[in-house]
């Protein structure tokens, strides 16, 4: 299987504009961003509860503390949310009641939580139908690591924000661009 596609600014743009104008377009616009701005699997961002994310005061938590069962390792982890994503998530759940912050904190059009396989399924199509090819579920976290590379982020810390366990795994994330190679090339 070919490794999944690292997203551009203007195919980030692209998707956005086309999840901006679908029902659950928001819902959908923050599970996206949640794989391009912190690195999540689709199997976190679809096992994520309320309580995961929200403060019992309602404001969103910074850091995300994942357990075991819901990562891929079955080792829990810490993912790190940057202001504007936090932004996002306050906005997102701006007037759900969240009166059981016990339940997921996405649901599909159904009414029921999002498997791991469903929601590897929905990106797909939503990819798909925004004019992306070669892009699938992964392709937001591997962007997420490609695009902190290209800022000079080194790679014992994308490893760990990743949840890798080895470098070498990190390492066959990053994506090298004609843009990095050009601000390479400018510091000699």
């Amino acid at each position: 299987m070919a490794q999944a596609k690292s997203l551009t600014q203007n195919e980030i743009d692209q998707i956005l504009r086309y999840i901006g104008s679908k029902k659950f377009g928001y819902r959908d616009r923050v599970m996206f961003l949640m794989t391009v701005w912190s690195g999540m699997r689709i199997k976190e961002v679809a096992s994520l509860r309320s309580c995961d994310v929200v403060n019992t005061d309602g404001t969103i938590k910074a850091e995300v503390r994942l357990a075991a069962e819901q990562t891929k390792g079955r080792h829990s982890r810490t993912v790190f949310l940057p202001e504007k994503f936090r932004r996002e998530i306050a906005d997102y759940i701006r007037g759900k009641c969240l009166k059981f912050p016990e339940l997921p904190l996405f649901y599909s059009h159904t009414g029921k939580a999002f498997s791991a396989n469903t929601l590897c399924n929905h990106f797909y199509w939503l990819y798909r139908r925004a004019g992306i090819s070669g892009a699938s579920s992964h392709s937001g976290r591997r962007t997420f690591i490609t695009s902190l590379a290209g800022k000079g982020i080194g790679v014992r810390v994308l490893a760990s924000l990743a949840g890798h366990r080895s470098i070498s795994v990190t390492q066959r994330y990053i994506d090298v661009n004609d843009d990095m190679k050009r601000q390479a090339v400018e510091l000699v």
